[in-house]
């Protein structure tokens, strides 16, 4: 599944499949992403305890109608299974599956012009690629609007968008909150239109994905961690609340390092909606990326290495004129050991540790420069785009 640095609460991912990164837990992370399997039907929601509540998000901002199912009470399984009906009915048709070559995934349709928004680790390097409405068998051509990589998204665009095309509805990121039910939707193992459920496990968690698999990589902030299954060909997909409302892109499932490879269950990873609201917004009237809304220090920076071969920090090879690091008077040579209270002992610690602030940040900065140890206050600036 992950790239860039490593998870907040997990540690390595890996990807291709897309590959994982690791958690804390020691579980690799693999990323949700593409598959060579066949494509067939599938529709079935999993069973839930019947003493789960809901917790659905207010009303929802983004593209498409507005939608609505009411919330499970406790009562019975009868309520919670209507609930689960009509929230498929009502987002199902908005998840498509991709393909590329000889690999899978999946996007969401994200208006009625026929833009999809989907992983940039399912496009890969391709530029064309043939995708499957939830409620059609036949296959449509697709070309690339853009992507991009640093935050594993990218827009895809139907050359010739059907009639009736329902665009989904995208929910409030600040309101996603644990325990809150989910439901994933999208084609995993080439599974067309499956749906798995859980609930929201965590939110800001800070993931790094492999590279390999089309994808330099990519360190991403604030992602929604749910339980409900996410598979290979399930990258790119829907993760929903009970409001109708996208929450997230499915994008990376964990693996156990030490089994395998094996399917760690219960735990994977969503881009939150506000993070492909504002990159698809982008990439779609601008065909990049010019507001990341990324943290940036305004260094280049490689893991520094003390006399026993030790990871001992992130030693600072430049620093961009002008940036937040200059400002505050960081030069080349030092050695930046901890960011905030966060310890850095390498360059993936580094930018692991920025993936989860914001621009505008205020942070004190540790480094040593002559062998003394000393402290800067730098207010973070906002990662440059290509």
């Amino acid at each position: 599944m992950p790239a860039g640095p490593r998870p907040t609460g997990p540690k390595a991912f890996r990807r291709r499949l897309l590959a994982p990164v690791a958690v804390s837990v020691a579980v690799a992370l693999a990323l949700a992403g593409c598959s060579s399997s066949s494509s067939s039907s599938s529709s079935s929601p999993s069973s839930a305890p019947p003493s789960a509540q809901s917790a659905g998000t207010g009303s929802g901002s983004g593209t498409g109608q507005t939608s609505s199912a009411p919330t499970a009470q406790p009562g019975g399984p009868n309520q919670l299974q209507d609930a689960y009906q009509r929230v498929i009915a009502n987002v199902l048709p908005s998840v498509v599956q991709i393909t590329t070559g000889e690999s899978l995934g999946s996007g969401i349709v994200y208006d009625d012009k026929g833009d999809i928004v989907t992983n940039a680790h399912v496009v890969g390097t391709a530029t064309t690629f043939t995708v499957t409405l939830a409620n059609s068998s036949t296959p449509l051509d697709a070309s690339l609007v853009a992507s991009y990589p640093d935050s594993d998204l990218a827009v895809i665009r139907l050359g010739s968008p059907p009639g009736g095309l329902k665009p989904a509805v995208f929910g409030d990121s600040g309101k996603v909150q644990l325990g809150q039910i989910t439901l994933a939707m999208g084609s995993p193992l080439g599974l067309s239109s499956s749906v798995t459920q859980g609930i929201v496990s965590a939110t800001g968690r800070t993931v790094s994905e492999p590279q390999g698999g089309g994808s330099p990589g990519a360190t991403i902030g604030n992602m929604v961690q749910t339980s409900a299954a996410i598979n290979p060909g399930n990258s790119g997909g829907a993760l929903v609340n009970l409001d109708s409302q996208v929450i997230g892109i499915n994008t990376l499932a964990a693996t156990e390092p030490q089994s395998n490879g094996a399917a760690a269950p219960g735990i994977g990873f969503a881009i939150p909606a506000s993070t492909i609201t504002s990159i698809a917004d982008q990439l779609i009237k601008q065909g990049k990326v010019t507001n990341s809304g990324r943290a940036a220090l305004g260094v280049v920076a490689r893991s520094s290495f003390n006399q026993q071969f030790q990871p001992a920090g992130a030693v600072v090879v430049s620093v961009t004129p002008g940036g937040a690091a200059a400002a505050a008077g960081l030069q080349a040579g030092d050695v930046i050991t901890k960011l905030g209270d966060t310890p850095i002992d390498s360059l993936n610690a580094l930018t692991t540790a920025l993936a989860s602030l914001t621009p505008g940040s205020k942070v004190t900065v540790t480094y040593t420069r002559d062998g003394t140890s000393r402290t800067a206050d730098v207010t973070l600036g906002t990662l440059a785009t290509p």
